[in-house]
């Protein structure tokens, strides 16, 4: 098959993150594949794309000219003539839908989100038809998906987007010679609870008898300058590292990380923390608390920094046993999410796609 996989945007993060990933088990199982992005915004997700040895088309546009993104995704999917066209996130989903009902062509729709907005549910139950099959990206997201959207089990399936690698760098075990690094990675966004945190850390200073330690939020956004306000403020040891291009290198270098996210889908930045051999503490948001134990982290309510404040004293107390739980949490990602299963199940859902054309 000739496969047109069409994404939002080629942002350095979210569901442009796994392409490369995805794309692969389609090109080994001997399929073409261009990908197709509705916008650019910061272009991040480009490089690894081309590096991986894909077609990638942007067009230059905005999120919101919805029409222009239509006629230009209609002019790309009539010039490439593929024989499926692969969605990802509502946007492109619903554009996708029109243009395969346009051109008669399959659609298979990847759900990303384990907390659709209302408006983008109504949207998607009503052209769920459309879509010859929807993949959730996990087991909270096909949960969501079944519920939101009504569909079939016939109609929905699951294909887990973290690729767990042996070849994750583990994280430098803490030394009484410096502080101990707390860390998160992702888009300075509302979403993501970098405020909360910061809440957290302030509470945090109030705690007698903890180690020394310090906070590190690699990632840009709308959010820098209210949270740059925050840290001023109250003069926290919170640094804004900015967007970092390598994420195992910035991951393998902390002892704890935390994500205090509203909700999540998958959520790859926790996941990529556990196989480097960092504890976890984590909102009850999206697969999190499906992954995340006792044994390799904590889970805690989002948008409540008095328990995450907590959460984070008790593992700065014991800052001994952070390896430890750093390497139950690497085992657990890498058996949850190995890389023969991913490959596998990739193999079975081109397989049936293929069977049904």
């Amino acid at each position: 098959m000739k496969i047109a996989y069409v994404i939002n945007s080629v942002e350095g993060g979210g569901a442009a993150l796994p392409v490369p990933a995805i794309t692969q088990v389609m090109r080994e199982n001997g399929h073409e594949v261009i990908v197709l992005a509705l916008t650019r915004r910061d272009g991040r997700a480009i490089k690894p794309m081309l590096q991986a040895g894909l077609t990638v088309h942007v067009r230059e546009g905005g999120r919101k000219d919805h029409l222009a993104a239509l006629l230009w995704l209609n002019r790309e999917i009539g010039e490439q003539k593929p024989d499926l066209i692969w969605t990802s996130l509502t946007r492109a989903t619903l554009l996708g839908q029109l243009v395969g009902l346009r051109r008669r062509l399959p659609v298979v729709s990847w759900q990303h989100s384990a907390r659709l907005k209302p408006a983008n549910a109504r949207l998607l139950r009503l052209t769920r038809g459309l879509s010859r099959l929807w993949i959730a990206d996990s087991t909270c997201v096909e949960l969501e998906t079944e519920r939101k959207l009504g569909l079939p089990p016939s109609k929905l399936t699951c294909w887990p987007i973290f690729r767990a690698s042996h070849n994750f760098p583990i994280a430098v075990p803490w030394s009484e010679d410096g502080p101990i690094r707390i860390g998160s990675l992702g888009r300075l966004h509302p979403v993501k609870g970098y405020d909360v945190l910061c809440a957290a850390v302030r509470l945090l200073r109030k705690i007698e008898g903890l180690p020394e330690f310090e906070v590190h939020i690699a990632g840009e956004g709308e959010e820098r300058d209210r949270l740059a306000e925050l840290i001023a403020r109250d003069r926290l040891p919170v640094i804004l590292d900015g967007y970092n291009a390598d994420p195992k290198e910035f991951l393998s270098s902390l002892q704890i990380y935390v994500q205090p996210s509203q909700w999540e889908g998958l959520c790859l930045a926790a996941h990529e923390a556990l196989l480097c051999g960092v504890p976890v503490i984590a909102s009850e948001a999206g697969e999190l608390p499906h992954t995340i134990t006792e044994s390799c982290g904590r889970i805690v309510p989002p948008n409540d920094p008095d328990s995450l404040a907590l959460a984070m004293a008790e593992l700065l107390r014991t800052p001994a046993r952070l390896s430890a739980m750093g390497a139950t949490g690497r085992e657990r990602v890498l058996s949850r999410f190995d890389a023969a299963s991913f490959d596998r199940r990739g193999r079975e859902i081109l397989a049936r796609l293929e069977s049904a054309l």
